[in-house]
């Protein structure tokens, strides 16, 4: 796909309580919400195509800018033509900003007013990431979304912790925006903290709110504060944030947190959850998570789901897959990948399917009450 001019626009067509239903227009394409994007980290979804991510209904993709910037770098894919090129992937695409995956590295960095200086963990190279840093690596990559650049502390943390960290990154999402500029057809997020204090996440909110933001995420969750702790704090933070704009969850999660997020107001999420269980075995499905090394599939001759259309439900039994695994052939994961990718974009119709009807309650009893039977045993 070419892309074409435009400008970027989010229109809701149905709410379900807290629970909406809409379309993310970009001039690479419509983003359908509720919405799960697929992480490639490293401009690439571990373990498929490109056009087999798409296959199983993927509006969009997540990329990764910190690591993006260290191999092969963001100068180096501009050069080849931009990340939709490079990676071969036509629709729309959103990079977080490098903030999350620098927070992780607290050995390793220096942090201050102006930005955050550390050591590469692939060479022990030094790097600075700034607001302004962040906004020209992903212009660079030709982002569609663009994160604006923030600073997560990891929870728990004191109330004057996340406070001084929140206004840090209030600042740097006034210098993100002005360094952003004004870019037709791209989009420009802010980022909402304050841990799990509601009175921080109203001050974030309302300083975003005053700068202005194509869209706005929801921050400095599932960083260990637990579903429950993270379900208070969804309770309250989207409607904190304007009703015409998209909402993003960062880094969530489970099928029963993106349900519980989606009921509360959600409307994109990402997780590395569906591929990385996929490569350790692990497959989704209505009734929980089926572990594929158990002993127990060894000889089962079903698939993983029987309701389930994707390759690895349509034309291999557990059996296999069990086989593949144990083996260490890498068609497991790969398999395995398609499956829970697959699942999750299910899901996500489900729910649009569901909000759009007015039944969201009912199909969320569904779920839990599908996920309570648990997995079916082997005859």
């Amino acid at each position: 796909m070419t892309q074409t001019a435009g400008r970027f626009r989010f229109d809701l067509t149905a709410t379900d309580g807290k629970a909406r239903t809409g379309a993310i227009s970009t001039p690479r394409g419509t983003i359908r919400t509720p919405a799960f994007m697929p992480v490639g980290t490293a401009a690439t979804v571990k373990g498929m195509l490109p056009e087999s991510v798409a296959a199983t209904g993927a509006d969009i993709l997540l990329g990764n800018t910190y690591h993006l910037m260290l191999r092969p770098t963001a100068e180096r894919i501009d050069r080849l033509g931009g990340l939709h090129r490079f990676m071969n992937w036509d629709k729309p695409i959103l990079t977080d900003s490098g903030g999350f995956q620098v927070m992780s590295l607290a050995a390793l960095r220096k942090l201050t007013e102006e930005g955050v200086t550390f050591k590469s963990h692939i060479d022990g190279s030094r790097h600075h990431l700034s607001p302004e840093r962040s906004m020209e690596i992903q212009r660079l990559l030709g982002s569609d979304i663009v994160m604006c650049f923030d600073e997560c502390p990891a929870l728990p943390a004191t109330d004057a912790e996340v406070a001084k960290s929140m206004r840090l990154s209030m600042r740097w999402a006034q210098r993100s925006r002005d360094a952003f500029g004004d870019r037709p057809g791209h989009a420009l997020f802010g980022i909402q903290q304050g841990g799990v204090t509601q009175e921080l996440r109203a001050e974030s909110a309302e300083a975003l709110c005053a700068i202005g933001f194509d869209g706005y995420a929801v921050g400095g969750l599932a960083v260990g504060e637990g579903q429950e702790a993270m379900f208070g704090v969804l309770d309250y933070a989207p409607d904190m944030l304007p009703q015409d704009k998209p909402r993003y969850l960062m880094g969530v999660g489970k099928p029963d947190d993106i349900v519980g997020a989606v009921k509360r107001g959600i409307d994109m999420m990402d997780c590395v959850l569906p591929s990385r269980s996929g490569r350790t075995g692990q497959a989704f499905t209505r009734h929980g998570v089926v572990n594929i090394k158990n002993a127990r599939h060894q000889d089962d001759p079903r698939p993983l789901d029987e309701a389930c259309g994707c390759p690895a439900c349509r034309g291999y039994s557990r059996a296999y897959l069990h086989h593949v695994f144990r083996a260490g052939e890498m068609i497991s994961g790969m398999l395995l990948t398609w499956h829970n990718l697959h699942y999750y974009q299910e899901l996500m119709q489900g729910m649009r399917d569901a909000i759009a009807a007015g039944r969201f309650a009912a199909f969320e009893a569904d779920f839990h009450a599908q996920r309570a039977e648990g997995d079916i045993p082997p005859l």
